[in-house]
């Protein structure tokens, strides 16, 4: 190619760069505020888990009002999937995937419910209804006993049915899980 037909090509890209770098007139940076109302996330270790607390007793008259009408009255399924039950069906020829049969760690009930429910009103319960609701949940799966409360601490200490239903991830850049961090059996009453 002769250099007289790079030029304008040569130009043509300086230009379009220097005009990339010029501020839109649009948006905002984002203030770190803004960037923890979006951080959100919680992890299988617990990390992430708001301050708060929440129990069975209070989570059931939270579903009445705010899940059963989707999820069904003790989570059999309704309008959206069923929640509760299925153990033991995942190796059937119908398995039914609820938390209690195939989600492996009761913090990803937690961060879903923050994050999604209720379906019209997605990221409107608080920390300590959230809490309860999962501990609902769980209880209707057999996994907690009525009794019991949940919080940052005791959360990731429930041992799910199905925590070792999954296969390692062989990307190279996912660590495997650190067995010496894996939560306790099961979580008591508090």
């Amino acid at each position: 190619m002769r250099r007289e037909a790079l030029l304008p090509l040569v130009l043509s890209l300086a230009l379009t760069g220097a005009a990339a770098a010029e501020p839109l007139g649009i948006g905002r940076s984002a203030t770190p505020e803004t960037i923890a109302a979006w951080d959100i996330d919680v992890r299988p270790d617990g990390r992430g888990l708001p301050p708060g607390h929440g129990s069975v007793r209070d989570g059931a008259s939270l579903y009445a009002a705010r899940c059963a009408a989707c999820h069904g009255a003790r989570g059999e399924g309704a309008a959206a999937e069923a929640l509760a039950s299925g153990q033991g069906s995942l190796a059937s020829a119908k398995p039914l995937r609820t938390v209690g049969s195939f989600w492996p760690y009761a913090t990803t009930l937690f961060d879903y419910v923050r994050r999604a429910m209720p379906f019209d009103a997605p990221q409107s319960l608080t920390a300590n209804e959230t809490y309860a609701v999962s501990a609902y949940v769980l209880h209707l799966n057999g996994l907690l006993p009525e009794e019991a409360s949940l919080d940052a601490a005791s959360l990731p200490r429930v041992a799910m049915p199905n925590r070792d239903g999954f296969t390692a991830d062989p990307r190279p850049d996912v660590p495997p899980p650190n067995p010496a961090s894996r939560p306790a059996e099961r979580t008591e009453a508090r």
